[in-house]
Protein backbone atom coordinates (compact mmCIF):
# COMPACT_ATOMS: atom_id res chain seq x y z
CA UNK A 1 0.00 0.00 0.00
CA UNK A 2 1.69 3.24 -1.26
CA UNK A 3 1.15 6.19 1.01
CA UNK A 4 -1.40 8.04 -1.35
CA UNK A 5 -3.40 5.31 -0.39
CA UNK A 6 -3.21 5.60 3.68
CA UNK A 7 -5.92 8.25 4.31
CA UNK A 8 -3.43 11.12 4.18
CA UNK A 9 -2.02 13.27 1.56
CA UNK A 10 1.50 13.62 0.54
CA UNK A 11 1.78 16.78 -0.47
CA UNK A 12 1.83 20.04 1.68
CA UNK A 13 -1.43 22.47 1.10
CA UNK A 14 -0.42 25.82 0.70
CA UNK A 15 -0.94 28.06 3.86
CA UNK A 16 -3.64 30.09 1.57
CA UNK A 17 -5.35 27.01 1.38
CA UNK A 18 -5.06 25.06 4.87
CA UNK A 19 -4.96 28.14 7.16
CA UNK A 20 -2.04 26.19 8.37
CA UNK A 21 0.99 28.79 9.62
CA UNK A 22 4.20 27.90 10.76
CA UNK A 23 5.50 29.48 14.35
CA UNK A 24 9.35 29.92 13.08
CA UNK A 25 8.92 31.40 9.23
CA UNK A 26 10.14 27.74 8.09
CA UNK A 27 7.99 26.32 5.44
CA UNK A 28 8.33 22.35 5.96
CA UNK A 29 11.67 21.32 5.03
CA UNK A 30 12.56 24.84 3.76
CA UNK A 31 14.13 26.52 6.61
CA UNK A 32 13.54 30.29 7.28
CA UNK A 33 16.93 32.52 7.43
CA UNK A 34 17.99 35.88 7.81
CA UNK A 35 20.65 38.12 6.76
CA UNK A 36 24.39 36.52 7.63
CA UNK A 37 24.77 40.17 9.61
CA UNK A 38 21.95 38.95 11.73
CA UNK A 39 23.39 35.77 12.55
CA UNK A 40 25.56 36.90 15.42
CA UNK A 41 28.99 36.03 16.14
CA UNK A 42 30.24 39.32 16.03
CA UNK A 43 33.37 38.56 19.24
CA UNK A 44 33.77 34.74 17.37
CA UNK A 45 35.68 33.30 14.82
CA UNK A 46 35.65 30.20 13.01
CA UNK A 47 39.49 29.80 12.53
CA UNK A 48 42.45 30.11 15.29
CA UNK A 49 44.83 32.77 13.93
CA UNK A 50 48.49 33.08 15.68
CA UNK A 51 49.14 35.92 17.73
CA UNK A 52 50.84 38.53 15.20
CA UNK A 53 54.97 38.81 15.95
CA UNK A 54 55.35 42.37 15.10
CA UNK A 55 52.96 45.63 15.77
CA UNK A 56 51.42 47.24 13.27
CA UNK A 57 53.17 50.53 13.58
CA UNK A 58 54.39 50.27 10.07
CA UNK A 59 51.61 50.31 8.62
CA UNK A 60 51.04 54.13 9.66
CA UNK A 61 47.26 55.59 9.66
CA UNK A 62 45.88 52.39 7.73
CA UNK A 63 45.95 50.21 11.19
CA UNK A 64 41.90 49.51 11.64
CA UNK A 65 40.41 51.72 14.81
CA UNK A 66 37.30 49.79 15.27
CA UNK A 67 35.73 46.95 14.76
CA UNK A 68 35.86 44.91 11.40
CA UNK A 69 31.95 44.74 11.07
CA UNK A 70 32.11 40.76 9.45
CA UNK A 71 30.09 38.17 11.70
CA UNK A 72 31.77 34.90 12.79
CA UNK A 73 30.38 31.92 12.38
CA UNK A 74 31.40 28.29 12.59
CA UNK A 75 31.66 25.95 9.45
CA UNK A 76 28.28 24.40 10.22
CA UNK A 77 26.65 28.08 10.81
CA UNK A 78 28.27 29.04 7.27
CA UNK A 79 27.52 25.90 5.52
CA UNK A 80 23.72 25.61 6.65
CA UNK A 81 23.12 29.71 5.88
CA UNK A 82 24.43 29.46 2.21
CA UNK A 83 22.61 26.21 1.24
CA UNK A 84 19.53 27.67 2.89
CA UNK A 85 19.88 30.76 0.32
CA UNK A 86 20.64 28.41 -1.93
CA UNK A 87 17.05 26.50 -1.28
CA UNK A 88 15.24 30.34 -2.30
CA UNK A 89 16.65 30.39 -5.57
CA UNK A 90 14.70 28.96 -8.63
CA UNK A 91 17.36 27.45 -10.59
CA UNK A 92 17.39 25.48 -14.25
CA UNK A 93 18.31 22.42 -12.46
CA UNK A 94 14.79 22.90 -10.22
CA UNK A 95 12.35 23.24 -13.24
CA UNK A 96 11.82 25.20 -16.45
CA UNK A 97 13.47 28.50 -16.65
CA UNK A 98 11.19 30.28 -19.25
CA UNK A 99 13.28 33.31 -19.34
CA UNK A 100 12.21 34.57 -23.12
CA UNK A 101 15.40 36.65 -24.73
CA UNK A 102 17.61 34.75 -22.62
CA UNK A 103 18.12 31.17 -23.06
CA UNK A 104 18.44 29.60 -20.19
CA UNK A 105 19.08 26.37 -20.85
CA UNK A 106 20.68 23.48 -19.28
CA UNK A 107 24.44 23.44 -19.04
CA UNK A 108 26.27 19.68 -19.47
CA UNK A 109 27.98 19.34 -16.62
CA UNK A 110 30.79 17.62 -19.55
CA UNK A 111 31.77 21.18 -20.37
CA UNK A 112 32.32 22.09 -16.66
CA UNK A 113 34.55 19.15 -16.09
CA UNK A 114 36.62 20.05 -19.32
CA UNK A 115 36.61 23.88 -18.54
CA UNK A 116 37.87 22.74 -14.65
CA UNK A 117 40.69 20.87 -15.92
CA UNK A 118 44.06 22.18 -14.88
CA UNK A 119 45.24 22.91 -18.06
CA UNK A 120 42.59 25.78 -18.79
CA UNK A 121 41.25 26.19 -15.62
CA UNK A 122 44.83 27.70 -14.53
CA UNK A 123 45.83 29.36 -17.25
CA UNK A 124 47.23 33.12 -16.69
CA UNK A 125 46.42 35.62 -19.21
CA UNK A 126 50.29 36.64 -18.92
CA UNK A 127 52.22 33.35 -19.31
CA UNK A 128 54.55 32.92 -22.28
CA UNK A 129 52.51 32.10 -25.28
CA UNK A 130 55.47 29.22 -25.43
CA UNK A 131 53.51 27.56 -22.13
CA UNK A 132 50.05 27.87 -23.33
CA UNK A 133 49.63 26.37 -26.94
CA UNK A 134 47.18 24.15 -26.44
CA UNK A 135 44.58 26.86 -24.87
CA UNK A 136 45.33 28.39 -28.51
CA UNK A 137 45.12 25.84 -30.18
CA UNK A 138 41.74 25.83 -28.69
CA UNK A 139 40.81 29.29 -29.27
CA UNK A 140 42.04 29.06 -33.20
CA UNK A 141 39.68 25.65 -33.64
CA UNK A 142 36.50 27.45 -31.85
CA UNK A 143 37.21 30.25 -33.96
CA UNK A 144 37.45 28.55 -36.61
CA UNK A 145 33.87 26.64 -35.80
CA UNK A 146 31.93 29.90 -35.54
CA UNK A 147 33.16 31.00 -38.68
CA UNK A 148 31.97 27.96 -40.19
CA UNK A 149 29.40 28.09 -38.29
CA UNK A 150 28.28 31.86 -39.65
CA UNK A 151 29.86 31.70 -43.52
CA UNK A 152 31.84 34.82 -41.66
CA UNK A 153 36.09 35.08 -42.94
CA UNK A 154 37.02 36.69 -39.70
CA UNK A 155 36.48 36.79 -35.94
CA UNK A 156 37.32 38.75 -32.95
CA UNK A 157 37.25 36.35 -29.53
CA UNK A 158 37.58 39.30 -26.85
CA UNK A 159 34.23 40.76 -26.34
CA UNK A 160 33.65 39.72 -23.32
CA UNK A 161 29.13 39.73 -23.88
CA UNK A 162 26.88 40.97 -26.18
CA UNK A 163 26.90 44.72 -25.69
CA UNK A 164 30.59 44.16 -25.71
CA UNK A 165 30.26 42.50 -29.19
CA UNK A 166 27.80 44.66 -30.26
CA UNK A 167 30.28 47.90 -29.56
CA UNK A 168 33.16 45.51 -31.67
CA UNK A 169 30.87 45.40 -34.22
CA UNK A 170 30.33 49.09 -34.65
CA UNK A 171 33.79 49.66 -33.83
CA UNK A 172 34.98 48.07 -37.13
CA UNK A 173 32.37 49.99 -38.71
CA UNK A 174 33.21 53.04 -37.67
CA UNK A 175 37.09 52.26 -38.63
CA UNK A 176 36.21 50.93 -42.00
CA UNK A 177 34.01 53.94 -42.96
CA UNK A 178 36.74 56.36 -41.93
CA UNK A 179 39.41 54.49 -43.91
CA UNK A 180 36.85 54.54 -46.53
CA UNK A 181 36.25 58.54 -46.22
CA UNK A 182 33.53 58.16 -45.19
CA UNK A 183 34.05 59.50 -41.53
CA UNK A 184 30.65 61.56 -42.20
CA UNK A 185 28.43 58.67 -41.37
CA UNK A 186 27.27 59.47 -37.61
CA UNK A 187 23.58 57.61 -37.91
CA UNK A 188 22.42 54.12 -36.93
CA UNK A 189 19.12 52.83 -37.67
CA UNK A 190 17.28 50.56 -35.10
CA UNK A 191 14.42 48.44 -35.53
CA UNK A 192 11.67 49.45 -32.33
CA UNK A 193 11.31 46.03 -30.47
CA UNK A 194 15.26 45.77 -30.55
CA UNK A 195 17.14 44.64 -27.38
CA UNK A 196 17.75 47.81 -26.01
CA UNK A 197 21.42 47.44 -25.85
CA UNK A 198 21.58 47.94 -29.35
CA UNK A 199 20.92 51.96 -29.43
CA UNK A 200 22.33 52.39 -26.27
CA UNK A 201 25.97 50.56 -28.11
CA UNK A 202 25.33 52.98 -31.14
CA UNK A 203 25.11 55.97 -28.85
CA UNK A 204 28.21 54.83 -26.64
CA UNK A 205 30.21 55.08 -29.75
CA UNK A 206 28.99 58.44 -30.88
CA UNK A 207 25.96 57.99 -33.43
CA UNK A 208 23.07 59.05 -33.37
CA UNK A 209 20.26 56.57 -33.50
CA UNK A 210 17.03 56.44 -35.56
CA UNK A 211 14.15 53.98 -35.31
CA UNK A 212 12.72 51.84 -37.90
CA UNK A 213 8.77 51.23 -37.57
CA UNK A 214 7.54 47.33 -36.87
CA UNK A 215 5.33 45.86 -39.25
CA UNK A 216 2.05 44.61 -37.87
CA UNK A 217 3.32 40.98 -38.07
CA UNK A 218 6.39 42.18 -35.96
CA UNK A 219 9.00 42.17 -38.49
CA UNK A 220 10.99 45.13 -39.60
CA UNK A 221 9.17 47.65 -42.29
CA UNK A 222 11.27 47.44 -45.48
CA UNK A 223 9.24 50.98 -46.88
CA UNK A 224 10.34 52.56 -43.77
CA UNK A 225 13.75 51.17 -43.55
CA UNK A 226 14.27 52.41 -47.57
CA UNK A 227 12.69 55.92 -46.62
CA UNK A 228 15.75 56.59 -43.55
CA UNK A 229 18.87 55.16 -45.80
CA UNK A 230 20.97 58.02 -46.51
CA UNK A 231 24.27 59.10 -46.89
CA UNK A 232 24.56 60.06 -43.85
CA UNK A 233 23.84 55.96 -42.38
CA UNK A 234 26.71 53.92 -40.89
CA UNK A 235 24.76 50.67 -40.29
CA UNK A 236 21.81 49.08 -39.23
CA UNK A 237 21.21 46.32 -36.33
CA UNK A 238 19.09 44.34 -36.78
CA UNK A 239 18.32 41.07 -34.57
CA UNK A 240 17.83 37.76 -36.52
CA UNK A 241 15.73 36.10 -35.45
CA UNK A 242 13.71 39.15 -33.95
CA UNK A 243 13.02 39.82 -29.87
CA UNK A 244 9.27 39.21 -31.00
CA UNK A 245 10.77 35.32 -31.66
CA UNK A 246 9.92 35.83 -35.60
CA UNK A 247 12.35 35.13 -38.57
CA UNK A 248 13.03 38.24 -40.57
CA UNK A 249 11.72 37.24 -43.84
CA UNK A 250 13.22 39.97 -45.97
CA UNK A 251 16.27 39.73 -44.23
CA UNK A 252 18.01 39.38 -47.75
CA UNK A 253 16.31 42.87 -49.16
CA UNK A 254 17.41 44.27 -45.58
CA UNK A 255 20.91 43.70 -46.55
CA UNK A 256 20.81 44.72 -50.54
CA UNK A 257 19.08 47.87 -49.41
CA UNK A 258 21.31 48.80 -46.81
CA UNK A 259 24.94 48.16 -48.89
CA UNK A 260 23.59 49.67 -52.13
CA UNK A 261 22.89 52.85 -49.45
CA UNK A 262 26.96 52.41 -48.24
CA UNK A 263 25.97 51.33 -45.10
CA UNK A 264 26.55 48.17 -42.86
CA UNK A 265 24.70 45.57 -41.51
CA UNK A 266 25.10 44.69 -38.03
CA UNK A 267 23.23 41.52 -36.79
CA UNK A 268 22.56 41.18 -33.38
CA UNK A 269 23.50 37.48 -32.44
CA UNK A 270 21.45 36.72 -29.04
CA UNK A 271 19.03 34.28 -30.74
CA UNK A 272 21.53 32.59 -33.04
CA UNK A 273 20.55 29.29 -31.06
CA UNK A 274 17.48 29.32 -33.16
CA UNK A 275 19.14 28.68 -36.41
CA UNK A 276 22.47 27.79 -35.38
CA UNK A 277 23.31 24.70 -38.13
CA UNK A 278 20.33 25.53 -40.38
CA UNK A 279 21.59 29.30 -41.54
CA UNK A 280 24.49 30.86 -41.94
CA UNK A 281 24.47 34.66 -41.61
CA UNK A 282 27.03 35.47 -43.75
CA UNK A 283 24.70 34.12 -47.02
CA UNK A 284 21.83 36.79 -45.54
CA UNK A 285 23.96 40.04 -46.13
CA UNK A 286 24.95 40.03 -42.44
CA UNK A 287 28.74 42.29 -42.79
CA UNK A 288 28.95 41.48 -38.40
CA UNK A 289 27.66 39.53 -35.84
CA UNK A 290 27.92 38.83 -31.88
CA UNK A 291 27.78 35.41 -30.66
CA UNK A 292 26.28 35.04 -27.28
CA UNK A 293 28.94 31.66 -26.09
CA UNK A 294 26.66 31.98 -22.86
CA UNK A 295 23.17 31.42 -25.10
CA UNK A 296 24.15 29.31 -27.91
CA UNK A 297 26.50 27.01 -26.88
CA UNK A 298 25.78 26.38 -22.82
CA UNK A 299 28.43 28.59 -20.99
CA UNK A 300 26.40 29.71 -17.39
CA UNK A 301 24.29 32.84 -18.11
CA UNK A 302 22.97 35.24 -15.53
CA UNK A 303 24.14 37.24 -12.48
CA UNK A 304 26.23 39.76 -14.85
CA UNK A 305 28.51 36.80 -15.98
CA UNK A 306 30.53 34.37 -16.85
CA UNK A 307 29.94 35.27 -20.89
CA UNK A 308 32.09 35.76 -23.61
CA UNK A 309 30.63 37.47 -26.92
CA UNK A 310 32.77 36.65 -30.21
CA UNK A 311 31.86 38.84 -33.50
CA UNK A 312 32.33 37.29 -37.03
CA UNK A 313 33.33 39.87 -39.61
CA UNK A 314 32.87 39.79 -43.51
CA UNK A 315 35.14 40.30 -45.72
CA UNK A 316 35.02 44.45 -45.87
CA UNK A 317 35.28 44.55 -42.25
CA UNK A 318 37.73 41.68 -41.47
CA UNK A 319 41.24 44.01 -41.83
CA UNK A 320 39.54 46.05 -38.82
CA UNK A 321 39.14 43.27 -36.54
CA UNK A 322 40.58 44.39 -33.01
CA UNK A 323 43.60 42.74 -31.33
CA UNK A 324 44.67 39.91 -30.42
CA UNK A 325 44.55 37.46 -33.06
CA UNK A 326 45.80 33.50 -33.06
CA UNK A 327 47.74 32.65 -35.56
CA UNK A 328 49.62 29.29 -36.95
CA UNK A 329 52.68 29.23 -37.97
CA UNK A 330 55.67 27.06 -38.36
CA UNK A 331 56.29 27.33 -34.59
CA UNK A 332 53.31 26.88 -33.44
CA UNK A 333 50.58 29.52 -32.59
CA UNK A 334 50.64 32.89 -31.65
CA UNK A 335 49.02 36.22 -30.65
CA UNK A 336 48.74 38.99 -32.77
CA UNK A 337 49.00 41.73 -30.38
CA UNK A 338 50.05 45.27 -31.85
CA UNK A 339 48.20 47.27 -34.47
CA UNK A 340 51.04 46.52 -37.19
CA UNK A 341 51.47 44.64 -40.42
CA UNK A 342 48.53 42.61 -41.11
CA UNK A 343 46.48 43.78 -38.17
CA UNK A 344 47.79 47.79 -38.99
CA UNK A 345 44.24 48.79 -39.72
CA UNK A 346 42.67 47.20 -36.68
CA UNK A 347 40.59 49.67 -34.19
CA UNK A 348 42.71 48.48 -31.15
CA UNK A 349 41.86 46.31 -28.39
CA UNK A 350 38.15 45.35 -26.69
CA UNK A 351 40.21 44.20 -23.41
CA UNK A 352 43.48 43.95 -21.51
CA UNK A 353 43.61 39.93 -22.60
CA UNK A 354 42.75 37.84 -24.58
CA UNK A 355 38.85 36.84 -24.05
CA UNK A 356 37.13 34.27 -20.96
CA UNK A 357 39.03 30.90 -21.03
CA UNK A 358 36.49 29.23 -19.47
CA UNK A 359 33.81 29.86 -21.84
CA UNK A 360 35.66 28.94 -24.72
CA UNK A 361 36.48 25.51 -23.52
CA UNK A 362 32.62 25.57 -22.59
CA UNK A 363 31.51 26.26 -25.82
CA UNK A 364 34.16 24.02 -27.70
CA UNK A 365 33.26 21.56 -25.57
CA UNK A 366 29.62 21.85 -26.35
CA UNK A 367 30.27 21.67 -30.48
CA UNK A 368 32.82 18.40 -30.12
CA UNK A 369 29.69 16.98 -28.03
CA UNK A 370 27.00 17.72 -30.13
CA UNK A 371 28.77 17.30 -34.03
CA UNK A 372 27.15 19.07 -36.95
CA UNK A 373 23.79 17.11 -36.59
CA UNK A 374 23.28 18.27 -33.26
CA UNK A 375 23.71 21.44 -33.73
CA UNK A 376 21.12 21.25 -36.19
CA UNK A 377 18.84 19.79 -34.10
CA UNK A 378 19.47 22.12 -31.07
CA UNK A 379 17.83 24.96 -33.42
CA UNK A 380 15.17 22.61 -34.43
CA UNK A 381 14.03 21.54 -31.10
CA UNK A 382 14.08 25.00 -29.76
CA UNK A 383 11.88 25.88 -32.20
CA UNK A 384 9.64 23.20 -32.18
CA UNK A 385 9.44 23.31 -28.23
CA UNK A 386 8.32 26.75 -28.62
CA UNK A 387 5.49 26.33 -31.17
CA UNK A 388 4.63 23.94 -28.82
CA UNK A 389 3.92 25.89 -26.05
CA UNK A 390 2.62 28.56 -28.70
CA UNK A 391 -0.13 25.65 -29.37
CA UNK A 392 -0.74 24.52 -25.89
CA UNK A 393 -1.48 28.34 -24.55
CA UNK A 394 -3.16 30.02 -27.40
CA UNK A 395 -6.80 28.98 -26.73
CA UNK A 396 -6.65 30.76 -23.29
CA UNK A 397 -4.06 33.43 -24.00
CA UNK A 398 -3.67 35.46 -26.85
CA UNK A 399 -0.63 35.30 -28.99
CA UNK A 400 0.90 38.70 -30.11
CA UNK A 401 1.49 37.41 -33.59
CA UNK A 402 -1.18 34.34 -34.29
CA UNK A 403 -0.42 34.17 -38.27
CA UNK A 404 2.48 31.35 -39.10
CA UNK A 405 5.20 29.75 -36.72
CA UNK A 406 7.23 31.37 -33.90
CA UNK A 407 11.26 30.44 -33.93
CA UNK A 408 12.68 29.70 -30.29
CA UNK A 409 10.77 31.62 -28.47
CA UNK A 410 6.31 32.53 -27.93
CA UNK A 411 4.94 35.73 -27.64
CA UNK A 412 1.85 36.61 -25.84
CA UNK A 413 0.09 39.46 -25.04
CA UNK A 414 -2.24 40.77 -21.82
CA UNK A 415 -5.07 41.02 -24.33
CA UNK A 416 -6.79 38.02 -22.98
CA UNK A 417 -6.41 39.34 -19.18
CA UNK A 418 -8.65 42.40 -20.35
CA UNK A 419 -11.80 42.84 -17.77
CA UNK A 420 -10.23 40.84 -14.97
CA UNK A 421 -8.44 43.38 -13.60
CA UNK A 422 -5.89 41.58 -13.50
CA UNK A 423 -2.22 42.51 -14.86
CA UNK A 424 0.73 40.38 -16.41
CA UNK A 425 2.58 41.29 -13.12
CA UNK A 426 0.24 39.81 -11.18
CA UNK A 427 -0.23 36.87 -13.63
CA UNK A 428 3.92 36.58 -13.20
CA UNK A 429 3.70 36.36 -9.37
CA UNK A 430 0.80 33.73 -9.05
CA UNK A 431 2.98 31.75 -11.69
CA UNK A 432 5.82 31.97 -8.18
CA UNK A 433 3.53 30.41 -6.20
CA UNK A 434 3.19 27.20 -9.05
CA UNK A 435 6.93 26.40 -8.55
CA UNK A 436 7.64 28.66 -11.97
CA UNK A 437 10.01 31.30 -12.78
CA UNK A 438 8.18 34.07 -14.53
CA UNK A 439 8.62 34.68 -17.99
CA UNK A 440 9.75 37.60 -19.25
CA UNK A 441 7.62 40.18 -18.67
CA UNK A 442 6.42 43.58 -20.88
CA UNK A 443 9.37 42.80 -23.11
CA UNK A 444 9.27 43.99 -25.87
CA UNK A 445 7.72 46.85 -25.17
CA UNK A 446 6.10 47.20 -28.95
CA UNK A 447 4.00 44.42 -27.52
CA UNK A 448 1.41 45.37 -25.03
CA UNK A 449 1.43 43.36 -21.13
CA UNK A 450 4.04 41.04 -23.10
CA UNK A 451 5.03 38.04 -22.16
CA UNK A 452 7.68 35.94 -23.72
CA UNK A 453 8.39 32.61 -22.99
CA UNK A 454 11.44 30.48 -24.70
CA UNK A 455 11.44 27.15 -23.43
CA UNK A 456 15.06 26.35 -25.07
CA UNK A 457 16.02 23.11 -26.79
CA UNK A 458 16.05 20.99 -23.14
CA UNK A 459 12.94 21.00 -22.18
CA UNK A 460 11.27 17.80 -22.89
CA UNK A 461 7.36 17.39 -23.55
CA UNK A 462 6.57 16.36 -20.36
CA UNK A 463 8.16 19.56 -18.84
CA UNK A 464 6.39 21.30 -21.01
CA UNK A 465 3.48 19.83 -20.40
CA UNK A 466 3.13 20.72 -16.80
CA UNK A 467 4.49 24.34 -17.21
CA UNK A 468 1.73 24.78 -19.95
CA UNK A 469 -0.88 22.85 -17.58
CA UNK A 470 -0.04 25.08 -14.46
CA UNK A 471 -0.76 28.35 -16.86
CA UNK A 472 -3.63 26.95 -18.52
CA UNK A 473 -5.07 26.20 -14.86
CA UNK A 474 -3.81 29.93 -13.80
CA UNK A 475 -5.41 31.83 -17.36
CA UNK A 476 -8.83 30.10 -16.18
CA UNK A 477 -8.64 31.03 -12.58
CA UNK A 478 -8.18 34.57 -13.91
CA UNK A 479 -11.30 34.54 -16.02
CA UNK A 480 -12.77 33.04 -13.55
CA UNK A 481 -12.57 35.62 -11.53
CA UNK A 482 -9.90 34.54 -8.80
CA UNK A 483 -9.00 38.12 -8.36
CA UNK A 484 -7.09 37.73 -4.66
CA UNK A 485 -5.31 34.36 -6.07
CA UNK A 486 -3.08 37.22 -8.20
CA UNK A 487 -3.04 40.29 -6.32
CA UNK A 488 -1.99 38.92 -2.81
CA UNK A 489 0.87 36.57 -5.09
CA UNK A 490 2.86 35.08 -4.17
CA UNK A 491 1.64 32.98 -0.95
CA UNK A 492 4.15 30.74 -0.95
CA UNK A 493 7.45 32.46 -1.67
CA UNK A 494 9.87 33.05 1.33
CA UNK A 495 8.69 36.60 1.41
CA UNK A 496 5.54 38.38 0.14
CA UNK A 497 5.22 40.66 -3.12
CA UNK A 498 7.81 43.08 -2.71
CA UNK A 499 7.72 47.26 -3.45
CA UNK A 500 9.89 46.40 -6.81
CA UNK A 501 9.95 49.97 -7.62
CA UNK A 502 10.93 51.52 -4.10
CA UNK A 503 13.45 48.58 -4.17
CA UNK A 504 15.11 49.98 -7.81
CA UNK A 505 14.90 53.85 -6.39
CA UNK A 506 15.54 53.81 -2.74
CA UNK A 507 18.35 50.14 -2.25
CA UNK A 508 19.50 49.43 0.94
CA UNK A 509 22.72 48.10 -0.19
CA UNK A 510 24.40 48.08 2.93
CA UNK A 511 23.40 46.12 6.50
CA UNK A 512 24.04 48.40 9.80
CA UNK A 513 23.63 47.46 13.46
CA UNK A 514 20.72 49.00 13.75
CA UNK A 515 19.18 47.75 11.07
CA UNK A 516 18.59 44.72 13.58
CA UNK A 517 15.77 46.73 15.02
CA UNK A 518 13.55 46.56 11.56
CA UNK A 519 11.06 44.03 11.44
CA UNK A 520 11.89 41.62 8.02
CA UNK A 521 9.15 42.02 5.14
CA UNK A 522 5.97 39.72 6.16
CA UNK A 523 7.02 36.09 5.38
CA UNK A 524 4.19 34.17 3.26
CA UNK A 525 2.88 32.48 5.99
CA UNK A 526 1.59 35.64 7.74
Amino acid sequence: MTMQNVGRPTRPQAASQSGHTSLTGGRGLLQDEALIFELGGWDKTGVDLASADHDASDLGDLVRAAPIGLPGLSEPEAMRHYVRLSQKNHAIDLALYPLGSCTMKHNPRLNEKVARLAGFGDLHPMAPQSTVQGALALMDRLAHWLKTLTGMPAIALSPKAGAHGELCGLLAIRAAHEANGQGHRRTVLVPTSAHGTNPATAAFVGYSVVEIAQTDDGRVDIVDLAAKLSPDVAAIMVTNPNTCGLFERDVIEIGRLTHEAGAYFYCDGANFNAIVGRVRPGDLGVDAMHINLHKTFSTPHGGGGPGAGPVVLSAALAPFAPAPWVVAGEGGFKLVEETIEEAAQGFGRMSAFHGQMGMFVRAYAYMLSHGADGLRQVAEDAVLNANYVKAKLSPVMTAAFPDGPCMHEALFDDAWLEGTDITTLDFAKAMIDEGFHPMTMYFPLVVHGAMLIEPTETEPKQELDRFCEALTALALAAKGGDVDRFKGAPYLAPLRRLDETQAARKPRLTWRPEDKSVSPAPLAAE
